[in-house]
């Protein structure tokens, strides 16, 4: 908070030897992400940054236009609801097991983080790939590997250091373990069997119509091209709705009447049955707390934009190569768009959706904006509804005395120390 209330709406520093820019004025944001988009492009990401933001997310001109055009029928919303049970079978096996935990004395501490962090993981193997449970663990284990290297890996590039070889041969290993997903299904459906319904299978079926409605290969996504685009969906998906439900128990334990409300429209929807898509859509305060935690807690906190050309944004012609940084965090709890209570949790300010939350709709952007927005919002947004929901039918929680309030930055936004709370069976 101390660039936006010392330093001005746009500030200038140096980053090392790279010069910065950065804003916090909302029209300039959306200059920056939409109106202007294409002069800019992402900024210099570190070797494992690229590894881990492989695919559409770092491609740039016609390359990433391709690719996005493709991705984009997978992620539609109404493609999304062929996963729901796949979703709901990953919930019930949580609040199963936490069931069991509960029933030995009423009640049971619990640090929810990595069980939540299981549980995305487990989402996005069942829903977004089909894998067997083993293959997603093999993956998991290796990006937990991956992050321990982060460092080295940051500091010493290709170098062909003991630590960056095992980097190389874990990323043969995913490789090979996503490719040979992909090719099974490739030879199923040459075979005459249909795609499933999951997002692989969505992602091949849409390539598939590129190939057939343009008559040339390279309409479509190589073999290749289709594993680079996998990568991101195991790591990116599964920690952005781990944190994202991690902070709603969290802040849901801090404001127990808002729990209730949430409970109560749970419960009046569903009872106790399982949550469906139709419902899913109607839950408004459930969809409220979910945007005020993304406001609170935004997954990634910076995001930032190198220019092509020399640009002009607001009253001020910048050269070419400046990079731009834009600090959502700060953005989400800035007092002049959010009001006074910026800092505090109201979800009631999404009661008019996200456009009047606040003085200007693109203050709000958790998920980036523009035509570069986050393509896997829809898919956290509804595993989160969907886990949340179940959870509430299920169990109260408040926070346990050994919780510490830490928000940390490893990756994204996640709880340093943990969440440790006290779930209560219903």
């Amino acid at each position: 908070m101390f660039m936006i209330s010392n330093a001005g709406r746009t500030s200038f520093t140096w980053f090392g030897t790279v010069p910065r820019v950065t804003i916090t004025d909302p029209e300039m944001v959306r200059e920056i992400l939409s109106k202007k988009f294409d002069h800019f492009g992402r900024a210099n990401i570190s070797p494992l940054g690229r590894w881990l933001a492989s695919g559409v997310l770092s491609y740039e001109g016609e390359k990433w236009a391709k690719h996005r055009r493709i991705l984009n029928p997978a992620f539609h919303a109404e493609k999304l609801k062929q996963m729901l049970p796949a979703f709901s079978a990953c919930c019930s096996d949580l609040v199963v097991r936490w069931a069991n935990f509960v029933s030995l004395e009423g009640s049971y501490e619990l640090d929810v983080w990595p069980e939540l962090q299981s549980f995305a993981r487990d989402v996005i193997s069942r829903a977004a790939f089909g894998s067997s449970i083993e293959e997603g663990r093999r993956i998991f284990e290796h990006q937990a590997e991956l992050a321990n290297e982060k460092l080295c890996w940051a500091k010493c590039g290709f170098l062909p250091t003991p630590r960056n070889n095992r980097v190389k041969a874990i990323d043969r290993e995913v490789r090979s373990i996503i490719g040979g997903m992909t090719k099974k299904r490739e030879e199923a459906i040459k075979m005459g069997g249909e795609s499933k319904d999951d997002l692989l299978g969505l992602l091949m079926e849409s390539n598939m119509k590129q190939y057939q409605e343009h008559g040339n290969k390279k309409a479509g996504l190589t073999t290749e091209e289709v594993i680079e685009e996998c990568k991101p969906f195991y790591f990116a998906g599964q920690e952005t709705a781990s944190v994202l439900l991690t902070w709603t128990m969290v802040v849901l334990s801090m404001h127990p009447n808002w729990q209730v409300r949430a409970r109560e429209e749970v419960l009046q929807e569903f009872g106790k049955d399982k949550p469906d898509s139709e419902g899913l859509s109607h839950l408004k305060i459930v969809t409220m707390i979910l945007y005020e935690v993304l406001r609170l807690y935004p997954p990634v906190i910076l995001l930032q934009r190198k220019a092509y050309d020399k640009i002009k944004i607001g009253n001020i012609t910048y050269p070419p190569g400046l990079f731009f940084a834009l600090p959502m965090i700060s953005i989400h709890h800035y007092q002049e768009l959010w009001g006074k209570d910026a800092s505090e949790f109201k979800p009631e300010r999404f009661s008019e959706g996200v456009a009047k939350a606040s003085k200007y709709q693109v203050a709000f952007f958790p998920f980036s904006g523009g035509p570069r927005i986050c393509i896997g919002q829809n898919f956290v947004l509804l595993e989160a509804k969907m886990g949340l929901a179940m959870i509430l039918q299920r169990f109260s929680f408040e926070l346990s005395p050994s919780y510490t309030h830490a928000p940390h930055i490893h990756i994204n936004l996640q709880p340093q120390h943990g969440a440790q709370l006290r779930l209560h069976k219903l």
